[in-house]
């Protein structure tokens, strides 16, 4: 965790730039918009900060630069049922007469992310090549993701030459869509809850948090905003997709069913968060208060039920600084801001 506050500073100038987009754009004429749409440009530049020492340019003009945003909904898309239907995707798509084919006749949306993250790497050799940032010098508080990727590629060179593009690629892709998602997730049933909204507020006034922007040092164990942030992470996963596992060798058996070694064994997120048994009846509800007056043991359980993030040895990398994204923003969004959701609220496209 010690690593990830060294972005304190980069989320900071992010957050800054949100503040004048709101203040500029919606705050002083009391204008509805789509505050689920902004919270993924915010999410989506943050990684571009912590990834490349820049923003991708989603809040500074408020839209989807170079349609990132719909082409990385393209990649889910075609990605999901593929991972479902192996078949299906050694047929279609990881074969070499395939791959010809997507190539001259379209073009993927894996493939343009991929495009973007070669041109940055790029961009980021000839920097440290000419001096702009050096390498090899003691990790400073503003050290981006690409650059020690780098680093830590020419100072082993036991890791193979395409780790840091495949590293990057998943900072782009889950490390920005899934942590809005959680994002989306929280705000919108705050402002569906105005209580729990108003028991959050309470909470940071009484904590006499740093203005405008809270340090994470100050938030991070606040037990209104953690039960919070813990049921929006539970509520509504971003990737509701089995997390798979392959029974080893030796055979197990599981509440009585035998699973020879080399099944696929897979658990889905949406479907574990909502277990009844491990989180009440009102499961299906959102109800931050399940996370607090419970003992430690609780507690615990609670925390290894969740499969949002993975669990075991396999468990999510990012999962430390989404939190910690998390946390920075919802402090300064209801600190600083009166919202409420409008009359009228599309329920399919709330999230």
């Amino acid at each position: 965790m010690t690593n990830t506050t060294s972005f304190e500073g980069l989320i900071d100038d992010v957050l800054k730039c949100l503040m004048e987009q709101f203040d500029q754009r919606f705050a002083a004429r009391g204008e509805i918009f789509d505050l689920g749409q902004w919270l993924q440009f915010f999410a989506f530049d943050v990684m571009g900060t912590m990834t490349f020492s820049k923003r991708y340019g989603f809040l500074d003009t408020g839209t989807d630069v170079n349609g990132m945003l719909a082409t990385i909904v393209d990649f889910m898309r075609a990605a999901a049922p593929m991972t479902q239907v192996p078949w299906l995707d050694k047929v279609m798509r990881k074969n070499p007469i395939a791959d010809l084919l997507q190539r001259l006749l379209r073009r993927t949306a894996s493939l343009s992310i991929l495009e973007f993250v070669a041109k940055a790497i790029e961009e980021k050799r000839e920097e440290l090549a000419h001096g702009e940032t050096k390498s090899g010098d003691k990790m400073d508080q503003r050290k981006d993701f690409l650059t020690r990727f780098i680093e830590l590629r020419e100072n082993n060179p036991e890791i193979p030459t395409w780790a840091p593009t495949a590293w990057t690629f998943s900072n782009v892709i889950a490390g920005s869509d899934s942590v809005g998602s959680v994002m989306r997730t929280i705000m919108v049933n705050l402002l569906s809850y105005p209580h729990n909204l108003q028991k959050l507020y309470d909470e940071f006034r009484s904590a006499d948090l740093s203005r405008p922007f809270p340090k994470y040092s100050e938030v991070r164990d606040l037990p209104y905003l953690d039960a919070c942030v813990q049921e929006g992470v539970r509520m509504h996963p971003p990737f509701a997709l089995p997390f798979e596992r392959v029974v080893p060798e030796g055979d197990v058996t599981v509440l009585g069913h035998y699973l020879p070694s080399g099944t696929v064994v897979g658990g889905n997120p949406y479907v574990v968060n909502r277990h009844k048994a491990t989180f009440g009846q009102d499961a299906e509800f959102w109800r931050p208060e399940r996370w607090l007056n419970i003992d430690d043991a609780c507690r615990k359980r609670l925390d290894q039920s969740i499969l949002t993030f993975g669990a075991g040895r396999r468990v999510c990398l990012g999962k430390h600084i989404g939190i910690f994204e998390i946390k920075k923003l919802i402090p300064v969004l209801v600190l600083n801001y009166e919202a409420s959701e409008p009359a009228v609220c599309c329920e399919t496209s709330r999230y």
